[in-house]
């Protein structure tokens, strides 16, 4: 699915007169580079969402621990519905009864590149093919996450919703950098998670 199709499962769990979320609006022009955005979500439990821009909405997974730059981390990312494009910009509180009810702050953002359209060996390959293959390979021009970063479909579990978010061995790796514990705060508005359910009321 992509487009509007593609938000039917994300429309259906919410209810849009009780949430401040964004319903959608029409995609963005494919012209400008893609978006990604990293989403620290303090829900029943705290866990941090990743997502990408594909074919008009956000491909999105649940990443318990956050994301890490150290290559030796293999980081649990369980795929989730599509969300729209402006649910990039989504920092608040989630009311409570409503659908991951809960404070939510943007973690980082920013553009990334698709790695094996850029390979230069064989034909390239879509990010859609990239997901239907549970491939994937990015290079993220962000604030607290740049450079390479694998997403590997492993079926753990039986379960193909569970996939590995892994950081590439390249120059933005490094092993005793520990952004989700030392840099925790909003890239938008420098909130912490505790100042968002403060000002905005706890759900």
């Amino acid at each position: 699915m992509a487009g509007k199709d593609a938000l039917k499962p994300y429309r259906r769990k919410r209810d849009f007169r009780k949430t401040a979320e964004p319903k959608g609006r029409s995609p963005r022009r494919a012209a400008r580079r893609p978006i990604f955005v990293v989403q620290k979500h303090r829900a029943r439990t705290l866990h941090y969402d990743f997502r990408i821009e594909v074919d008009g909405v956000l491909k999105s997974w649940a990443v318990p621990k956050g994301p890490s730059v150290n290559p030796g981390d293999k980081r649990l990312a369980v795929l989730v519905e599509d969300h729209p494009l402006d649910y990039a910009d989504f920092e608040g509180v989630i009311p409570e009864g409503e659908y991951g009810a809960g404070a939510v702050l943007v973690w980082d953002c920013g553009t990334y590149s698709n790695l094996k359209e850029e390979a230069g060996e064989g034909a390239p390959v879509s990010m859609a093919d990239a997901l239907r293959a549970g491939e994937i390979a990015v290079r993220l021009e962000g604030e607290k996450l740049r450079g390479g970063f694998a997403l590997v479909r492993t079926r753990m579990g039986g379960n193909p919703k569970n996939w590995l978010l892994i950081k590439m061995k390249d120059t933005d790796a490094d092993p005793r950098r520990n952004p989700v514990e030392n840099e925790p705060d909003s890239v938008l508005t420098g909130r912490t998670i505790e100042e968002i359910l403060e000002e905005e009321g706890t759900p």
